[in-house]
C-alpha cells in the first residue's frame, strides 16, 4: 500500500505536478492578501480615531508614514514629514473571495508556516519551559547505556524478529518486483525488523495496566489516591505511587503501582501505561539498531519515532496501539486536541508538532507555554548540546536531514492552510487535507479503559463543524 504519510505526499508532492503547486501558491497569495488588506484597514481606522478627522487628506504625516512603515518602503515612503499625503491604496480584494468577511482569515495556531527567529527566553514562562524541554531531552540518552542494551537484547527472541523481518522484507521485494515499474520498496529489512519488535512487544512481551489486581485475593481494584515514592522506588525513577484498594469487603487490601521511568526496572515489572510503554519499546528499538526518538506531547502522551533510512524519514510508531506510521491517529482518530509535540533524539530535538496536527483549526490549541521563536532557540540550544562532540561529516548529515525533515513538515502546513482557504472561498466545495488511506483510523483510542479514555476526551472525533452546512 503507497504510504499516506510519507513526505511529498498530497497536494504539495512533486507526483501531483506543477498545477497543483500552482493552485496551491495562488490560494496561500489571496490569504496573504486578506490578511494585509485587515490590517491596514484597521490601521487605517485607528489613525482616523486619533487624529479626530474623517477625512484621510487631513491625516498627518506621521500616521502616514506609520502605514508606510507597516507594509514595506518605496517612493512614498521617502516623502518628507512636512508633506500631507493621500492614504496608501487599499490592495484590491480578489474576485474569488469579495464576499468573504475580511475580519475572518484563516486560523492557523501560531502561523506556522511563517519563518521564525530563534529568541533567547525572556520572561519566566520560558526559562520553566526551557528547563522542562532540556530535562525530558536526557530520556533518549539512557537508550545508549551498553550494559541496557545488552540487558535489552537479552529479553528479545532475537531469531524471532529477524525471521518475521525477513519474510516482510521478501514480501516488500516480491510486491516490488511484480509491479516491475522500478520502484523501491516501500520499507527496508530495518524497518521490518521494528514492524516485527512492535507486533511481539505488543503481543507478548508489555502489559498494560489500567488498575492493578488485589495482591491478596486477586479482586478488581479502585483508586484511592497518591502517595510520595519510598527511597526504592524513586532511585528506580518512580515521580509519583498511585494507590489502589481491592474491591471485596472481605479483602480490602491496598496494591502500590509506581509509575517507573527507569527502563532497567520496566525490563522486569513489563507492565504500565503510555509512558511505560513508550519508553520502553523506544530504548528496545534502540537495541536492535534503530535510530529512535521518544515524542512528548503537552496533552499528556508519549510514543515513538523510527528513522527510516529506505523513506529518508522520521516514522511514527505507538507501542501501545500497535500503530505504524500513523501520525493523524491522535487527532482524527482519537478526536484529541494538542498544541505541541516534540521529538527528542541522541542528536537532538526537533518540534514536530505539524506532522501530527495536520488540521489546527480544529485539533490544535493555543501555544502558551512561550513564544515560537523561544521555542526554536530552545530545540536549537539542544542540538548544540548533542552534537558538539560529532564530527564535522556527521553534524553535515544531520543538518541535512533536519532541512528534509523542516520541508516535509512545511508541506504539511502548506497543506493545511490551502484546505482552509479552499474552504473560506464562496461556492467551493469542502476540501480535506485528509488521504484515502488515512480515513481508515480507529475510531477511538483502543488501549485503556472505556471510561479512562472517555474521561481524556480520546474516544473519537465528534463532527466537523467547518462541514455543517455542506
Amino acid at each position: 500500500m503507497a504510504d499516506a504519510n510519507s513526505f511529498g505526499s498530497g497536494p504539495f508532492s512533486q507526483s501531483s505536478g506543477n498545477g497543483d503547486e500552482e493552485w496551491a501558491k495562488d490560494l496561500r497569495k489571496q490569504f496573504e492578501q486578506l490578511l494585509r488588506t485587515k490590517q491596514l484597514n484597521s490601521l487605517t481606522e485607528r489613525s482616523r480615531s486619533r487624529s479626530g478627522s474623517p477625512a484621510p487628506r487631513d491625516r498627518t504625516s506621521s500616521s502616514s508614514h506609520q502605514a508606510t512603515s507597516s507594509f514595506g518602503s518605496g517612493p512614498a515612503a521617502s516623502t518628507t514629514h512636512r508633506i500631507a499625503r493621500k492614504p496608501l491604496p487599499t490592495p484590491a480584494v480578489p474576485r474569488s473571495t469579495s464576499n468573504v468577511n475580511p475580519t475572518l482569515p484563516p486560523s492557523y495556531s501560531s502561523l506556522r508556516t511563517l519563518a521564525k527567529v530563534p529568541t533567547a527566553p525572556q520572561d519566566s514562562n520560558s526559562h520553566k519551559f526551557r528547563n522542562y524541554l532540556i530535562s525530558l531531552a536526557l530520556t533518549p540518552t539512557k537508550y545508549e547505556n551498553p550494559g541496557l542494551l545488552d540487558e535489552a537484547l537479552s529479553v528479545i527472541p532475537l531469531d524471532r524478529i529477524y525471521v518475521e523481518a525477513q519474510e516482510d522484507s521478501e514480501v516488500q521485494e516480491a510486491l516490488v518486483t511484480s509491479m516491475g515499474d522500478g520502484t523501491k520498496a516501500e520499507w527496508g529489512y530495518q524497518d521490518c525488523v521494528i514492524r516485527a519488535l512492535l507486533r511481539w512487544f505488543k503481543g507478548t512481551f508489555f502489559t498494560w495496566v489500567n488498575n492493578p489486581q488485589c495482591p491478596s485475593c486477586f479482586s478488581p481494584t479502585f483508586a484511592h489516591g497518591v502517595a510520595p515514592a519510598t527511597p526504592d522506588e524513586t532511585a528506580r525513577g518512580a515521580a509519583k505511587v498511585e494507590i489502589y484498594r481491592c474491591s471485596s469487603p472481605q479483602c480490602g487490601a491496598y496494591e502500590r503501582f509506581p509509575r517507573y521511568s527507569d527502563v532497567w526496572t520496566l525490563l522486569q515489572t513489563r507492565r504500565g501505561r503510555c509512558g511505560e510503554w513508550a519508553n520502553c519499546f523506544s530504548m528496545l528499538c534502540r537495541a536492535v539498531g534503530g535510530r529512535v526518538r521518544w515524542v512528548w506531547n503537552s496533552e499528556d502522551h508519549v510514543w515513538t519515532e523510527i528513522y527510516s533510512e529506505q523513506q529518508k524519514r522520521w516514522i511514527h510508531v505507538d507501542a501501545c496501539e500497535g500503530a505504524w506510521d500513523t501520525p493523524r491517529l491522535y487527532t482524527e482518530g482519537w478526536g484529541k486536541k494538542m498544541a505541541y509535540c516534540v521529538a527528542f533524539s541522541i542528536d537532538g530535538a526537533t518540534d514536530v508538532t505539524r506532522r501530527y496536527v495536520r488540521n489546527p483549526t480544529r485539533y490544535g490549541l493555543d501555544r502558551t507555554k512561550a513564544p515560537e521563536g523561544v521555542l526554536l532557540w530552545i530545540t536549537d540550544e539542544i542540538r548544540r548540546m548533542r552534537r558538539d562532540n560529532l564530527s564535522k561529516d556527521e553534524r553535515r548529515r544531520l543538518v541535512k536531514e533536519d532541512e528534509r525533515e523542516e520541508k516535509e513538515l512545511q508541506a504539511y502546513a502548506a497543506q493545511a492552510l490551502a484546505v482552509e482557504v479552499t474552504n473560506m472561498l464562496p461556492g467551493s466545495p469542502t476540501a480535506s487535507a485528509t488521504t484515502p488511506d488515512e480515513q481508515k483510523l480507529p475510531a477511538g483510542r483502543q488501549s485503556g479503559a472505556v471510561d479512562w479514555i472517555q474521561t481524556r476526551g480520546e474516544a473519537g472525533p465528534g463532527p466537523d463543524p467547518s462541514r455543517e452546512g455542506h
